[in-house]
């Protein structure tokens, strides 16, 4: 998520068709993993996400290298519980003082991001979480994991795992990537996945399984992408073997899903259901 990414390189990754993927594990390994992490989302309505588990993100372009559109606050109208059980991460048609020179857009919309970073992290296990996409041109949810030493080896040499990301213009396909020293941007490793219906259509249970040397991806329980060090470029470092820390957000424009159009329709809602991490 914390780059630029040409549409054609993407374009360019495996397209997977449902009936093709490889189940996942079975019951017997999955019955091993723990609980070590979980945010069900449960609070009255208007509550901000709860601050012993999230950290905001908060500002403008260009500190976050992809030419979007949003300025991210630390208000309730863009991240909140709804009082049914979800985070509502929202983009909203607004202007606040402080997003007059903004490099990029319409200088008039606002949204949120929110990471676990100095709050959660872990090295390996599972990463889930349950969403509800939101559908429009220009719009670029995301549910994603950063390597915790970024303040020492600096992107891409920290790591990232981009867990789901899907953008407005390509509704009925999902996207995984890692990013790392020597293959970040669009040469990132990345596969995807299509499907019959738009994303935004319903909840999803959007995962990596991730152990030493293997990052595996899955929607809804069925794997669409897999990653070991053998997919780098040669002479490339795997840095995935250390803790990351989580990050949930709703992006608006930039250089891959482009601008909203007359279409998109705001306030536009990512509803996250729960996210739960297992050792």
């Amino acid at each position: 998520m914390r780059r630029t990414r040409l549409v054609a390189a993407l374009l360019a990754a495996a397209v997977v068709s449902p009936a093709l993927t490889t189940a996942p594990a079975g019951a017997d390994e999955r019955s091993a993993l723990a609980l070590t992490w979980q945010d069900e989302f449960d609070s009255p309505a208007g509550t901000r996400p709860d601050a012993s588990r999230w950290n905001f993100d908060v500002g403008g372009e260009p500190q976050w290298g992809n030419e979007e559109w949003q300025y991210y606050t630390d208000r309730a109208e863009n991240v909140s519980t709804d009082g049914a059980g979800h985070l509502v991460v929202q983009a909203r048609k607004e202007k606040l003082a402080g997003m007059e020179n903004c490099p990029y857009g319409t200088c008039d919309i606002t949204s949120g991001r929110i990471t676990t970073k100095a709050k959660f992290d872990q090295a390996y296990g599972k990463f889930e979480a349950r969403i509800k996409i939101p559908d429009g041109p220009g719009l670029w949810p995301a549910f994603w994991m950063m390597g915790s030493n970024i303040d020492e080896a600096g992107w891409p040499n920290n790591g990232e795992i981009d867990i789901m990301e899907i953008v407005g213009s390509e509704p009925y396909t999902l996207y995984g990537t890692v990013h790392g020293p020597g293959y970040h941007s669009e040469n990132g490793p990345g596969g995807s996945i299509t499907a019959p219906t738009k994303w935004a259509d319903a909840f999803h249970n959007y995962a990596v399984e991730w152990s030493p040397y293997k990052i595996v991806w899955t929607v809804d329980g069925t794997v669409f992408h897999t990653v070991t060090p053998a997919d780098l470029p040669a002479g490339a470092t795997w840095v995935f073997d250390h803790s990351f820390y989580l990050l949930l957000n709703l992006a608006v424009g930039g250089t891959w899903p482009g601008p909203p159009t007359s279409s998109t329709q705001f306030p536009a809602k990512m509803l996250v259901d729960y996210v739960r991490v297992y050792s």
